[in-house]
C-alpha cells in the first residue's frame, strides 16, 4: 500500500513538472509572437476612415475613403506617398477589402510598415504596424505569475438556451460595442474540495472552432496584474494544455494561460472591457500579469 501511494505520488510530481515545462514553452512562444516585427508590440495607430479629412489619415500616406456602399475602401496614392499595393507602388487609385492574414501579409504597405484594412460593426479603419515602434524598442519581456498547478480547473461550458447573447461593453478607446456571447463557463476556485472555495462563471464567446474565450477581472486586476486579462478554454471534450476534456461540455480552464490584452501593448487596440459578472471575486494569481518595460 506504501509503495502504492509513493508511486501515485512520484506520478503526480511528474505530470506537474511536465505540465510546468509545458506552461515555459507556451510562455516563451507567446514573448515571441507579440515581440515579432508584425506583433501587438508594433501597432502603432488605429485611424477610423469616417474621421478622416478629405480622406487624409494622421502619418498615413495616401487619401482613403469608403466606396459607395461601404463594402471596400478606396485609396488613392501618388508617386510622392510612397504607398505600395501587392509590392507594386501606387500610383492611381484600388479598391480594398478587409484584411484577413497576418499583418505581415496584408496588401498595402509603407516602407517597413504595414497598413491593415479592418472592419468593426460596419466601420472602416486603418491599423498601423511599424516593427521600429517605441513600444518593441522598450519591451522587456512580460510578468507572469508563477505557475501553479492548482489554477488547472475542472469546469463546465453551458450554451444559452437561445444560442448567443448580444450586450454592450465598453472598449479601451473609450466607446461602447457589441459582445456576442454564447454562455457560461463554470468552475471552482482552489481550495473547493477542502471548504475553502466556491463555484465561479464567466460569460463567454466562442469561436467557429469551439474555442471559449472570456474577458475578466479578478481580486489581483489593477494591483498585482493589469486591469483586465483575457481567457481562451479549448471547445468542450478536448483537452486544453492541462487536464483531460471529458465529456460534452466539460472542459479544463488553464488559467496559468491567461493572457494580457492586446491594448495591454498598444494603446491603439480596441479591448473590449469584462462584461457584468465577469470580475471574480477571487485572487487569480496565475498567467500573465504585466509587460515589462527594458
Amino acid at each position: 500500500m506504501q509503495a502504492d501511494a509513493r508511486q501515485d505520488a512520484t506520478g503526480a510530481q511528474r505530470a506537474v513538472a511536465d505540465a510546468r515545462r509545458d506552461w515555459l514553452r507556451w510562455h516563451e512562444q507567446r514573448t515571441g509572437t507579440v515581440s515579432a516585427p508584425y506583433g501587438v508590440l508594433s501597432v502603432t495607430g488605429t485611424h477610423w476612415i469616417a474621421d478622416a479629412e478629405d480622406g487624409r489619415l494622421p502619418g498615413v500616406p495616401g487619401e482613403w475613403y469608403e466606396a459607395e456602399g461601404g463594402d471596400a475602401v478606396l485609396l488613392r496614392a501618388s508617386v510622392a506617398d510612397g504607398v505600395a499595393v501587392d509590392g507594386e507602388l501606387l500610383v492611381d487609385e484600388v479598391r480594398l477589402g478587409e484584411d484577413a492574414g497576418r499583418p505581415e501579409d496584408s496588401r498595402v504597405s509603407y516602407s517597413e510598415r504595414r497598413l491593415v484594412l479592418m472592419r468593426r460593426e460596419g466601420a472602416w479603419a486603418v491599423r498601423v504596424f511599424d516593427p521600429a515602434s517605441a513600444a518593441r524598442r522598450a519591451f522587456g519581456g512580460i510578468e507572469v505569475f508563477p505557475y501553479d498547478p492548482e489554477w488547472v480547473r475542472p469546469g463546465v461550458f453551458r450554451p444559452y438556451e437561445e444560442g448567443r447573447r448580444s450586450i454592450l461593453v465598453g472598449n479601451a478607446d473609450g466607446a461602447e460595442r457589441g459582445l456576442s456571447l454564447a454562455g457560461e463557463l463554470r468552475f471552482t476556485a482552489p481550495g473547493s474540495s477542502g471548504g475553502g472555495g466556491a463555484e465561479h462563471a464567466l460569460q463567454v464567446a466562442r469561436y467557429e472552432d469551439g474555442t471559449l474565450w472570456a474577458v475578466l477581472a479578478d481580486g489581483t486586476s489593477g494591483r498585482s496584474s493589469y486591469r483586465f486579462r483575457f481567457l481562451y478554454v479549448a471547445p468542450p471534450g478536448r483537452s486544453g494544455g492541462g487536464a483531460g476534456g471529458g465529456s460534452e461540455g466539460e472542459v479544463s480552464v488553464d488559467f496559468n494561460r491567461t493572457v494580457l490584452p492586446p491594448c495591454a501593448f498598444s494603446d491603439h487596440f480596441l479591448c473590449p472591457f469584462p462584461p457584468p459578472g465577469n470580475t471574480l471575486a477571487v485572487d487569480v494569481a496565475a498567467g500573465e500579469r504585466e509587460v515589462a518595460v527594458s
